[in-house]
């Protein structure tokens, strides 16, 4: 799927922080535009107090990295800003220098649907300097959202036990792009269909729904409505039971059950969409079962997170299938994931690169340098460990230490020569070329299934989740307190 072209019609080269463009204004005017650099795109929390993240959205960036071109109309407006005093807020030779420039990045990313940890890298975008801070707002963009629904729909999955979830999140979603793009992240996440019918045919997601309230308001009465629908979709029937009265919408589902029957068809199930739905839940089960219909399905919706599934599980509610809408597709709980774009290496004129330290009285903002990568150790299938390391280094690997980027006293000592291993950041564009072969959407959905299989259970609480160990590797921890040290160092030496 072509999101750039097909849904916005070419380059989204202006879809950037205005602050964005006027530091690249002043890289080409200081002379630094073509200077290479490294930056790389993480974040530093879990969303939802959780123990694991699902990356998603490199399709879109992939897609977006391929379109990048700066149009004749951008630049026309461009052209037209001026500054508070009346001059021109862009020189025409910049405007020209963005007219002739072509996307020339090497990037490397994790694949979507990797399992991925605070402080580790998500991209890596190595190039010229103004294209690599041309990329950061887009990047942002793209990937918090995406990696926050998939992430948001996985913890939703695990909640459901293996049952399936029904993404039901377009009236509520931020917009037509972000409904769009939910859809594909909670798909990602394992959900097994969307209401949104623009997102099954942009990306082949299976659709489903049945009907609302008012095709039951419509009718005179609750049981007239059911079988005018079971009269049109003899073969997809599923009753929405909760208009008037709960308990007597499942005893007319039964009667028109029986009809459909008779006619050689079967009912597909209930769907209760308010109320108590442990209770009616299980008291529909019991009327569908003694009236003959024990493989009918029960669908719940009604405003569900993980949270409240995991009670409605708790209190053996009789649901088949969850519906799931506002508090995934928009993050209910947490809108935002937070992830962020830093300069870590930046190449010297004599060619050697120059690892660079953002530095905060937060440690938890202290970025890490250097050109690095993550490699993830395996035991038996399980995954055991995450070390970001410099590509330049060896590795001891006999006897690797890492060290938490936050806390360094916490630290773990690995025996590698015993463990499986993999890269995770992989190559994505060399020289502005995409050189990754891509993934279909259910490849992709099915390798977060497969990944979140690698963890422990205890990774994946949705309540106080134990912490996976990841760390920085003995030389990169090394390079980083040393930079902090000399950083902090005053003039004469007074204080560091």
């Amino acid at each position: 799927m072509k999101i750039t072209e097909d849904l916005y019609q070419g380059s989204l080269a202006l879809l950037t922080d205005f602050y964005q463009l006027t530091m690249a204004n002043g890289y080409w005017k200081s002379g630094k535009a073509e200077q290479e650099a490294v930056f790389n795109l993480f974040f530093r929390k879990h969303p939802f107090q959780g123990g694991f993240t699902v990356a998603a959205g490199l399709d879109y960036m992939i897609d977006y990295c391929k379109n990048f071109k700066f149009k004749k109309e951008d630049l026309e407006y461009l052209g037209a800003m001026k500054t508070k005093v009346g001059s021109p807020m862009f020189e025409l030779e910049f405007l020209d220098y963005l007219e002739k420039m072509e996307f020339s990045c090497d990037i490397e990313a994790v694949e979507e649907g990797t399992v991925v940890f605070p402080n580790t890298p998500l991209v890596r975008v190595k190039g010229s300097l103004i294209q690599c801070q041309l990329l950061e707002t887009p990047l942002l963009n793209i990937i918090n959202f995406q990696t926050l629904i998939a992430t948001k729909a996985a913890r939703i999955n695990l909640a459901t036990q293996g049952q399936p979830v029904l993404e039901f999140g377009l009236r509520r979603a931020q917009g037509i792009d972000g409904a769009i793009a939910a859809s594909r992240a909670a798909y990602i996440g394992g959900c097994a269909s969307t209401s949104n019918v623009l997102a099954g045919k942009l990306f082949g997601i299976p659709v489903s729904g049945t009907h609302a309230h008012s095709w039951i308001m419509s009718f005179e009465t609750e049981l007239e409505a059911f079988e005018a629908y079971a009269e049109a979709f003899p073969d997809h029937c599923i009753f929405l039971v909760d208009t008037y009265d709960t308990i007597n919408g499942v005893r007319n589902a039964i009667k028109v059950g029986e009809i459909l029957r008779s006619k050689g068809k079967e009912m597909v199930g209930i769907r209760i969409d308010s109320g108590d739905l442990a209770y009616f839940s299980n008291k529909a089960r019991e009327m569908m079962d003694e009236a003959g219909f024990p493989n009918a399905k029960i669908v719940a919706s009604n405003d569900l997170d993980e949270h409240l599934i995991s009670s409605l599980k708790s209190q053996e509610a009789s649901i088949d299938i969850w519906g799931v809408g506002t508090k995934l597709v928009t993050a209910f709980d947490q809108p935002a994931l937070g992830a962020v774009y830093k300069l870590s290496a930046i190449k010297l004129e004599n060619g050697t690169w120059e690892p660079k330290l953002k530095l905060s009285q937060q440690s938890i903002k202290i970025n890490i340098p250097g050109i690095h990568n993550v490699k993830r150790y395996f035991s038996n299938g399980k995954a055991v460990a995450d070390m970001i390391y410099l590509e330049d280094q060896e590795i001891n690997s006999k006897n690797a230490m890492i060290i938490d980027p936050v806390d360094p006293t916490h630290r773990k000592r690995l025996m590698p020569i015993y463990y499986q291993e993999e890269i995770l950041l992989k190559p994505i564009f060399r020289r502005g070329k995409s050189v990754y072969p891509g993934a279909t959407l259910d490849q992709i959905r099915k390798k977060a299934s497969d990944q979140l299989e690698t963890f422990d259970k205890t990774h994946k609480r949705l309540v106080n989740p134990h912490v996976y160990p990841v760390g920085l590797e003995e030389n990169l921890h090394q390079l980083r307190m040393d930079l902090v040290l000399k950083a902090k160092q005053f003039d004469n030496g007074a204080e560091s």
